[in-house]
């Protein structure tokens, strides 16, 4: 089944996913459990790998027994190696999970938090799923990608003064970088595994108002508003992306209504920062270093 641009895509345009297994990060609310029950209605398995087990299995007891629930936290590198080890084969892997604009904190590692676990982690996943992933990677990343400007000297916000919120969009255009160049590097070689990258828009979902800051009450108020979707409609990028046929490997998908905030997804347009291959490159490295993951794609498929 072949989308036509002609009709906004919709849950009808999922293809039959009977047979086919999905990972998915923080499929324990919001986007990603939303994404979760939209796969298995469609036959998919849905492996719901979330750092907080109860309210996982909650959904999993909502969706029945095309759910399995794993425990994974993306904060802690040995969780993460855990997981990878407890898995087996997947189709898709979806790099759903993250936290946004949380007061400075550190992983297990030590690592400032939002970049800890909305890149390295999944980073460390990927790098350690791949040789098992038969068809597509999917990483969400945000609009306010826009707002990032990586300083690979210090990812980890050691010398600079903490701001939140541009660590939040530090952490997103590093999942955008990410999943362009995992494109690029699957592409080089051979491989015809794809890497796609989404975002909800402006979506009404757990992350909404629980930044800690003066900026809650705005963000809920925003959230009841015509501007937001529901999560359901946010969730529908990652979909596409996770399950068109037509989806292509290194593409951005996105809401393509009210400055890409809302609306059908489609593609989606980004910062021309995230095509510094320089910085890219520079940001796999130190990703490698600071996980202790030597992520050679063409080794990893070889």
């Amino acid at each position: 089944m072949t989308h036509t641009s002609s009709t906004p895509w919709s849950v009808a345009d999922i293809p039959d996913q009977t047979g086919r297994t999905v990972i998915i990060t923080g499929a324990n609310s919001g986007l990603g459990a939303e994404t979760a029950t939209a796969l298995a209605a469609r036959g998919a398995h849905v492996v719901l790998a979330c750092r907080n087990t109860a309210k996982a299995g909650e959904v999993a007891a909502r969706i029945g027994d095309k759910a399995t629930v794993r425990a994974l936290d993306l904060a802690d590198l040995d969780s993460v190696r855990a997981f990878a080890g407890t898995v087996g084969g997947a189709d898709v892997l979806i790099n759903n999970a993250g936290i946004m604009a949380v007061p400075l904190r550190r992983t297990a590692q030590g690592f400032e938090s939002q970049i800890g676990t909305n890149h390295l982690g999944h980073f460390a996943l990927t790098a350690l799923l791949l040789p098992t992933i038969t068809d597509r990677v999917v990483t969400l990343s945000s609009g306010l990608h826009q707002l990032g400007r990586i300083d690979l000297g210090d990812l980890n916000w050691e010398r600079r003064r903490y701001r939140r919120w541009q660590a939040y969009g530090d952490s997103k255009m590093a999942n955008l970088m990410f999943g362009l160049e995992l494109a690029e590097r699957l592409r080089a070689a051979g491989s015809a595994i794809r890497s796609q990258i989404a975002h909800p828009g402006y979506a009404s979902t757990g992350l909404v108002g629980h930044t800690e800051t003066l900026l809650d009450p705005i963000a809920k108020l925003g959230a009841r508003l015509p501007i937001a979707q529901s999560a359901a409609d946010g969730a529908l990028p990652t979909l596409l992306a996770a399950t068109a046929p037509d989806a292509e490997s290194g593409r951005f998908y996105g809401p393509t209504q009210l400055f890409g905030l809302r609306g059908a997804p489609g593609r989606s347009g980004y910062n021309a920062r995230a095509r510094d291959r320089a910085i890219r490159e520079g940001l796999w490295r130190e990703s490698e270093r600071l996980t202790g993951i030597d992520f050679d794609v063409m080794g990893t498929l070889a």
